[in-house]
């Protein structure tokens, strides 16, 4: 009777954490709910950890709770260390890790498991292979941001026979291990299933250039969750596969908006080598047609700021990268306090992540009504006297419009070329993700306020207050 009712306590605990995860996870969808989204998701995987821990049978509590711990203080510390220049870096780990865990879950239980059935099998197989595929793309998609190896596409001869030669191979293990009789035999294919598909994970992603890697951390993200699904099954653990359905999903849905953000299929970004062709697609400058830039200063910039009627403000990487988010709040205060309409014009893909401007102003605590989005604020850079790019690049490029010859051309951007005056605050003339010229930057509206993006900001301040 007394494991009966435990039993269903810890069928309605994991419920209640389904629950919270649900809520969780649509309260992320907005800015304004975002913090207490987090903090109901976090409850609910309290409650998910209590009942897996209360479960009859389960061992080794000492050793779990040690793991816990330590994961436990490496987390708050990298939380409380890491920039939000850094926080695509972090999410690749944190998928990846997730990756690996669950494939090395899924062979610990083929191991030390001789009551397995066929589909227990296959489920173990299959999370494997996912786990291990997101574990080894995550760490290339981490080396590429963190700029430990090239963020260009690394393509080599032969590259798709390569990948499918290995991804046959996995195929056929897979299918020897769940068919087969020897237990000896299918435990050594298990593992050389796994080592091929650390293998494969690497080579899918090395192909992939800088500026795909939003649509790539999404999509391990992705691989993540329906790994962390196939461990909920072969655990017998609900509120694992619920979680891992949810960040599946999620990860397959902002996946999707990404590359329709980008103009791109999915296929597209996987196996295209993005960026490869972008030495031949830059315009006249790539073919060494010198082009003109008009430079200003800080003082020149102010004036047509100060007396603005609106102002946008277009925030890009560059602004992560020079922390610069609280000096362009305060910029923004000081012109709305002269009576200027400003606005914030996000990009899906601006920074290195989905939502990464958005919360790099929120930590700023720029408020949430004054972030447009970009098919919202586009129809109002023609009635816009001041179009403020800050760091972007790519999102801003006319080219995407206007060149067919372009690798990003049909991508949607910010249409900032068409606000009376467009001044870009930028450290150099150099190329954003995609390797190629901007086109905005030798418009005849165009001004090129050089340096780091912070100083530059904190000199616009002084001088509009000048004004």
């Amino acid at each position: 009777m007394i494991e009966n009712r435990l039993d269903a306590a810890i069928d309605i605990s994991y419920l209640v954490a389904a629950v919270l995860f649900i809520l969780g996870l649509k309260g992320l969808s907005s800015p304004a709910t975002a913090r207490r989204g987090n903090q109901l998701a976090a409850v609910g995987m309290a409650v998910a950890v209590i009942a897996t821990m209360v479960t009859p049978g389960l061992e080794n509590h000492l050793l779990m709770i040690v793991a816990m711990a330590i994961g436990a203080v490496l987390s708050i510390y990298a939380a409380q260390t890491v920039k939000m220049t850094a926080m695509p870096q972090m999410v690749a780990i944190f998928n990846g890790t997730g990756g690996a865990a669950s494939a090395l879950v899924a062979v610990a239980e083929f191991m030390n498991r001789n009551d397995l059935d066929r589909g227990g099998i296959v489920t173990i197989v299959l999370g494997t292979i996912v786990g291990a595929i997101s574990f080894t793309g995550s760490m290339v998609a981490y080396a590429k941001l963190q700029e430990l190896m090239p963020g260009r596409p690394v393509v080599y001869p032969a590259q798709q026979i390569v990948n499918a030669a290995l991804g046959i191979a996995i195929v056929v293990l897979s299918i020897m291990v769940v068919l087969g009789g020897d237990v000896d035999l299918g435990r050594a294919l298990l593992v050389g299933v796994l080592v091929l598909a650390l293998v494969l994970g690497a080579l899918v992603v090395l192909p992939i250039g800088g500026a795909d890697m939003p649509v790539v951390i999404a999509i391990q993200n992705s691989l993540t969750g329906v790994a962390s699904v196939f461990t909920g099954l072969v655990l017998s653990n609900q509120a694992l596969v619920v979680a891992g359905l949810l960040v599946g999903a999620s990860g397959v849905l902002l996946s999707s908006i990404m590359a329709k953000a980008m103009n791109r299929s999915l296929t597209n970004v996987l196996f295209g080598a993005f960026g490869s062709v972008a030495a031949g697609g830059g315009g006249a400058a790539a073919q060494g047609e010198a082009l003109p830039v008009r430079s200003v200063t800080p003082e020149d910039a102010a004036v047509p700021l100060a007396y603005a009627e609106r102002v946008v403000i277009v925030p890009g990487y560059g602004l992560a990268v020079a922390q610069a988010q609280h000096v362009v709040r305060e910029l923004a205060d000081l012109l709305e306090q002269r009576g200027v309409d400003v606005r914030y014009a996000i990009h899906p893909v601006a920074g290195r992540m989905p939502g990464h401007m958005n919360v790099l102003l929120a930590e700023a605590n720029v408020s949430y009504d004054d972030l447009y989005e970009m098919d919202v604020i586009n129809g109002e850079f023609a009635k816009t006297n001041v179009a403020l790019v800050v760091g972007a690049n790519d999102v801003t490029n006319p080219a995407a419009r206007s060149n067919p010859g372009s690798p990003i051309y049909g991508m949607p951007i910010l249409d900032v070329d068409q606000a009376q005056q467009v001044i870009v605050l930028k450290r150099s003339m150099k190329s954003g993700f995609a390797g190629i010229e901007n086109e905005l930057f030798h418009k005849e509206n165009t001004s090129m306020l050089f340096g780091d993006a912070k100083e530059s900001l904190g000199k616009l301040v002084a001088a509009v207050k000048a004004a």
